[in-house]
């Protein structure tokens, strides 16, 4: 952002798309959001700290979810827990009336990515969890956000209500998948979501569509040496499995992603193993062009079955929809994460930046993008990557996601350097300016009702009228075990 822009936004009054926003004076009520976020970095630096140092799989987040849970309780919150099936999932309501807005909090970490917060790779637990996406930040930024605009409504005396959605399970599990089908987000007028980043941008791609599926092939035990015709391998039709898929990858499009890995290949070598499984991920910008490649990998299966006399049965984990984007909102968004701006290194945060980057062997001035808020790009159709389950809230309340930089710019997603420094103060940084978004952009939905109204129309525009929401893991019940090793 150009020096004179930030000037005027920061000074002045600014206009972007027809709504004014002015400059605030200190301990006025529309400023009492960030600066209750100013004097409270400490309490969220621990906050964020306290899920760092309990990274919980999804659907087992019992710790991460309570600490969250009980900071809403502490400041003036409603909470309904257990909602949907799922015992770590909560909603948090503060406030009355309309607009209602919700906040998105995610808090499952990641297994086998344990890492210090030191900029060399250090597990604190070898082959243990890790919150290498950053969701100890996400859901502490969610809450602090929340409070903020808790705080702006008390103070204002203006009339809305705000809800944290804490979503177990984002990694897989598909809890919010869950919450939209039990209709927990019936009468929520507008979503705001964030995700930790290396950057700072409002997100403007469609991302992809997922369906996760295990395969669990059967065969015969038998002895792997003295009688090994009397068996048939289920690892064998794991194997011819994953072959078959390989083949496959050449005449799918080239949006399309389909990885896996085998979660049980049999006991022993000396036993032919009678039972094996491997778990799916297929992925496609298109959730109709998913279900025809899902239909595919389903027939491989039945067919490596087939060729080595085995059976094979699937089960669907979890599935989501692509993103459904919001330009409106967007732009709403944007204009705060110009006012916040990016996030400025102190010495010490700096020279474990520095090192992150030498580490990858990139460019320090990579660092860069950290302190730049980045400009709206035009709207990004997917063309292969990333998938989540806010795909399927976006298709039943207007959404819109945006990043602050959590992560050291240049690091891979899901990475022993993600762990790292989004335990840090760095990660802290970001996710205050994230809270601090989070409570400029309701406080202008609640102060411009027809901005509100605008956003909605888009929506309905771009969902269609004929559209029916069909859940793409189908009325199963979530499946709390799928990181439990068995």
């Amino acid at each position: 952002m150009k020096k004179g822009l930030w000037i005027l936004l920061c000074l002045c009054t600014v206009f972007t798309g027809g709504y004014a926003q002015k400059g605030k004076k200190k301990g006025s009520a529309d400023n009492v959001a960030t600066e209750y976020l100013d004097r409270s970095f400490g309490v969220y630096d621990k906050l964020q700290k306290q899920l760092w140092s309990t990274p919980e799989l999804g659907f087992l987040e019992v710790k991460s979810s309570g600490f969250l849970q009980e900071h809403l309780r502490e400041s003036g919150f409603t909470v309904e827990v257990g909602l949907a099936g799922m015992p770590t999932s909560f909603v948090a309501t503060y406030g009355s009336g309309s607009p209602v807005i919700g906040i998105l909090a995610e808090f499952d970490a990641l297994p086998g990515l344990s890492q210090d917060t030191v900029p060399y790779q250090k597990p604190v637990t070898e082959g243990g969890n890790g919150h290498a996406c950053g969701h100890n930040a996400f859901g502490t930024g969610s809450v602090a956000g929340a409070v903020a605009i808790r705080q702006w409504l008390e103070a204002s005396g203006h009339a809305g209500t705000i809800k944290v959605f804490g979503t177990p399970a984002e990694e897989g599990g598909g809890g919010k998948v869950y919450m939209v089908r039990e209709g927990l987000f019936a009468g929520v007028d507008i979503v705001l979501d964030w995700h930790p980043a290396p950057g700072n941008a409002v997100s403007v791609e469609s991302w992809t569509a997922i369906q996760i599926i295990d395969y669990t092939f059967r065969g015969i035990a038998a002895h792997a040496a003295a009688s090994p015709d009397k068996g048939r391998s289920a690892l064998d039709g794991v194997e011819a499995f994953n072959y078959m898929v390989n083949m496959l990858r050449e005449h799918v499009p080239i949006s399309s992603r389909i990885h896996y890995v085998i979660t049980n290949g049999g006991e022993a070598p000396n036993i032919v193993p009678e039972y094996a499984k491997v778990s799916y991920y297929v992925r496609s910008p298109n959730r109709e062009v998913l279900k025809g490649l899902v239909d595919w990998v389903g027939q491989a299966a039945e067919g490596a079955a087939k060729g080595t006399q085995t059976s094979v049965s699937s089960e669907i984990i979890s599935g989501s929809y692509e993103k459904l984007y919001n330009r409106k909102l967007a732009e709403v968004v944007q204009r705060q994460l110009e006012i916040v701006g990016g996030v400025k290194y102190d010495e010490r945060e700096r020279a474990f930046a520095e090192a992150i980057v030498k580490g990858l062997n990139n460019d320090l001035s990579t660092l860069k993008a950290a302190e730049v808020v980045q400009p709206l790009a035009e709207e990004m159709p997917s063309t292969g990557g990333a998938s989540s389950d806010v795909g399927d809230v976006s298709w039943n309340v207007p959404t819109i996601t945006f990043g602050t930089a959590v992560f050291v710019p240049g690091s891979a997603g899901h990475s022993w350097q993600n762990t790292a420094s989004g335990g840090s103060t760095i990660g802290t940084k970001g996710l205050i300016n994230a809270a601090k978004v989070f409570s400029l952009t309701a406080i202008e939905l609640y102060t411009h009702p027809k901005l509100v109204s605008e956003v909605k129309t888009e929506f309905e525009e771009r969902r269609g009228k004929d559209f029916n929401y069909v859940p793409l893991q189908g009325d199963r019940a979530p499946a709390l075990d799928y990181r439990v090793k068995k």
